[in-house]
């Protein structure tokens, strides 16, 4: 987040414990600061070394000196979706930051106070960064900045939230334009956790987050596509769906080893052979390194900052975007849920899994859809598509049973067909998970019963 400031400005005692700490770096950025636009601080210092820091990383990557203002390479290639293939150049030098401290004494949010390069004049600007902290404590220092004088910097502000601070009065281009931008969002976010294959500090996976942008924006451009150029949104969607092929690689192979795991303690009174746990565990970390690999390649393939550059514009429109979009909105999102409604009620305990995962997809845009018009149809398609939601988790565990089951007997016929601890594992496995299927499977009407009640489905009529 960044603050505008006027000469005279004096960064106020903000509320709860800091610390002043020295810093004597130079900062890089692209011509137009879209790394500080982001939040993102790469900088070096004065004996050489080098350090970045990425919204909701918690703490700072360091790395030696590289020479003089070159860049090491992967923070390099870590700033990619912020770059985009702009040069990066040194921008300003920082004296001095403020560490907003929490009361065990960790940061919670680094301050920086901007001045003009080596001139010593009065700041123009202050940049603040969440490090440990929440947003609940951004906001408060935001609060606390604006009092003392400071604007937020209109260039650097993000969307107000999926719909871009939609109500109901605003134009239906508007809000399918906000559901849009939460979907880049979410994928800029997390770009360069996936090139430094990091776990985020709240346990997810930056290819899980990725993945669900990556989709989620898929379905929003089908959804609403009376709403844009189709010129536009379709080869967008092929190539969002070359980089969800890539990620979905890499995830489900995640979701099969944390899987894997917790399906072997689910008994701790009958456990299973350790040592054939592990053997299959190895045979998954192999996949998921192939995986990874080409998901790196994927994400530096030269279609992939041309992708990001067309995702980050403002998309084209069409149609009746400028009519109210509560007139148009809620008949586009009615195709969505009528098919998940005709795919759910068609299903039964003796269909196909195929079957059954078909309808989480369907699931799964409809709760996208709803989501994206709750800003304008209000409490209704917000209680809907969180039971939707509940649905959907259901259908979730059925699908990664269904698939964990079949993975087990493979990867065990695949290793080793004459090692019988290793065959009486896997089939043990195999055993727990379609007893998983089997309870996914009568928990759904239950919940599926939830959502099509009619005081949350009556907008959709």
């Amino acid at each position: 987040m960044r603050f505008l400031v006027q000469d005279g400005f004096t960064l106020p005692d903000l509320a709860g414990p800091g610390s002043v700490i020295p810093l004597d770096a130079t900062f890089h950025d692209t011509p137009d600061t879209a790394l500080a636009h982001a939040g993102v601080s790469l900088r070096q210092h004065h004996d050489g070394t080098w350090s970045l820091l990425l919204p909701g990383r918690g703490r700072e990557l360091h790395r030696p000196a590289a020479g003089a203002g070159v860049v090491p390479p992967d923070l390099l290639d870590a700033v990619t979706a912020f770059a985009r293939g702009d040069d990066l150049a040194a921008v300003r030098t920082v004296r001095a930051a403020v560490h907003v401290l929490s009361a065990a004494g960790g940061v919670l949010a680094e301050v920086r106070v901007l001045s003009a390069r080596e001139t010593g004049r009065r700041p123009r600007a202050v940049e603040v960064s969440l490090v440990d902290g929440a947003p609940g404590d951004l906001a408060r220092i935001a609060d606390d900045l604006v009092a003392a004088g400071a604007v937020p910097d209109p260039a650097a502000s993000g969307s107000a939230g999926a719909s871009g601070g939609a109500d109901a009065e605003g134009s239906a281009g508007a809000v399918v334009a906000g559901a849009l931008r939460a979907g880049v969002a979410r994928i800029l976010r997390h770009d360069a956790f996936a090139r430094l294959r990091e776990t985020m500090p709240n346990g997810d996976t930056p290819v899980h987050q990725m993945r669900v942008g990556t989709r989620r924006l898929r379905s929003d451009l089908q959804t609403f596509q009376a709403m844009l150029d189709p010129a536009w949104s379709r080869p967008l969607r092929t190539e969002l769906g070359r980089l969800a092929g890539a990620l979905g690689g890499a995830r489900d192979v995640e979701v099969l080893r944390e899987r894997l795991h917790v399906t072997a303690a689910a008994d701790p009174l009958v456990p299973v052979d350790a040592d054939a746990v592990g053997r299959i565990d190895a045979a998954l970390a192999g996949r998921q390194e192939t995986a990874l690999s080409a998901l790196d390649e994927a994400l530096r393939s030269p279609r992939y900052v041309p992708l990001l550059d067309a995702l980050v514009r403002p998309p084209r429109l069409a149609g009746r975007h400028a009519a109210p979009a509560v007139r148009v909105l809620p008949g586009l999102v009615r195709k969505p849920w009528r098919q998940l409604v005709a795919g759910a009620e068609a299903l039964t305990p003796g269909l196909p899994d195929d079957d059954w995962h078909e309808v989480r997809k369907l699931a799964k845009r409809a709760r996208y859809a709803a989501d994206a018009v709750a800003w304008i149809v209000g409490p209704d398609a917000t209680v809907l598509a969180k039971r939707i939601a509940k649905a959907q988790k259901v259908l979730g565990e059925h699908q990664d049973a269904a698939t964990a089951a079949d993975t087990w007997l493979f990867v065990a016929r695949f290793l080793d067909r004459g090692d019988h601890r290793l065959a009486v594992t896997a089939g043990r496995l195999f055993e727990r998970e379609r007893a998983a299927v089997t309870r996914a499977r009568a928990a759904f009407p239950a919940v599926w019963a939830a959502v099509v009640e009619e005081n949350t489905t009556v907008w959709l009529k």
